[in-house]
């Protein structure tokens, strides 16, 4: 069993997501590291955030899939700087791929960052990447167990969205439940429940990204 390998490579990353995480703070760029399964509406998230931002806050992404630009091409159709990471693969970015991609990026004139991970539960938690915001996205047709199957992702969660709440009826899903889940291993994580499609909760999800983003960089 060769633990020490495993060691150097998570060591190698940390180095690289520090030295992002300078670069970030260089341009004062608010960055946040969205982590979900396939499916579950990151890059609907994304614009549906942007719609609400003031135009002082010029977003850009970066966009993490195994294969393809389709992704990447929805968001640049709106006229956002994007860069597409495929990883071939891999079920994660990693700091090294992310420092790769930041020279492609306008970071003068940006001033909050989404990196779209690999759709995923499991490993994106292990790759610190730089970001100043851990996001993880659960949504409604994948139930309400998945705090409670995967533990580590919503532990070191800086906050939880539930996406698709428009049909919480329709899946008979149990938010309470869910949110019992979170607290096990969260008890103070904030939680918003939105719905990209309507438009409910999106509006307070993104004043408190606001706020939060403010606060991290002042």
């Amino acid at each position: 069993m060769n633990i020490p390998i495993v060691q150097e490579i998570l060591s190698a990353n940390d180095e690289i997501a520090r030295e992002n995480r300078a670069v970030f703070a260089q341009h004062q760029l608010f960055v946040v590291n969205m982590m979900a399964s396939p499916g579950a509406g990151k890059t609907s998230l994304i614009l549906a955030t942007i719609k609400h931002l003031p135009p002082d806050i010029a977003p850009g992404v970066i966009e993490g899939d195994l294969a393809s630009s389709i992704d990447a091409d929805t968001i640049a159709a709106h006229n956002v700087p994007v860069v597409q990471i495929n990883t071939g693969g891999n079920c994660h970015l990693d700091a090294p791929q992310i420092k790769a991609a930041l020279p492609y990026l306008p970071l003068d004139q940006i001033k909050l960052l989404f990196i779209e991970n690999v759709g995923n539960l499991i490993c994106p938690a292990g790759f610190d990447l730089g970001a100043n915001l851990s996001l993880v996205i659960a949504s409604v047709p994948e139930g309400h167990d998945k705090p409670y199957k995967y533990p580590g992702i919503f532990a070191q969660a800086d906050v939880v969205v539930l996406n698709k709440a428009d049909m919480i009826d329709v899946f008979a899903f149990d938010v309470e439940y869910f949110q019992r889940g979170i607290a096990m291993v969260n008890p103070t994580v904030p939680l918003f429940l939105v719905s990209c499609r309507t438009g409910q909760g999106i509006a307070d999800w993104t004043s408190w990204l606001q706020h939060t983003t403010q606060c991290r960089t002042t």
